[in-house]
């Protein structure tokens, strides 16, 4: 059989185990699952010990990200904003927080304008209700750029 030249020594470069060097490069191999090659090789190694769950956990984030396990975990370390679960635990009590007081300011801006609209008058509590809705508005911009500094 006649060969197509090229092909033909990609295809026989790959099935003698040659280096990937040798090989002419894929799709594939443009989004890769491992990290970048370091001059000089990596030295240092650690161990991890996980349970069972928490290998599925692993093995499922990282193949949905396209990594490899050690990768995802070198990665998700040395990341800008690595973020813990007692990280996630805080944002989720703050939302909470910021919630709870949007229920009360919105509660309490709902009886000044029913209060207003029966009498026609401006209320006492005007000022002091916008104000404190200035405040909680300031705390909920603050979370959103947390959040958006963590993605």
């Amino acid at each position: 059989m006649v060969g197509t030249g090229e092909a033909d020594e990609a295809q026989a470069a790959d099935a003698a185990g040659a280096p990937a060097s040798a090989r002419r490069p894929r799709a594939r191999d443009a989004a890769r699952r491992r990290r970048e090659n370091f001059e000089g090789g990596r030295r240092s190694s650690h161990r991890v010990t996980v349970s069972p769950a928490e290998e599925l956990q692993l093995r499922v984030r990282a193949d949905s990200l396209g990594y490899t396990v050690p990768r995802l975990l070198v990665e998700a370390a040395l990341a800008d904003y690595g973020e813990t679960v007692s990280d996630r635990r805080d944002l989720v009590a703050t939302l909470l927080q910021v919630s709870r007081l949007l229920g009360a300011v919105s509660n309490n801006v709902n009886q000044i304008a029913r209060a207003t609209n029966a009498t026609g008058e401006l209320q006492e509590d005007t000022a002091a209700t916008l104000a404190a809705v200035r405040k909680v508005a300031s705390r909920v911009e603050k979370v959103v750029d947390e959040l958006a500094v963590a993605r």
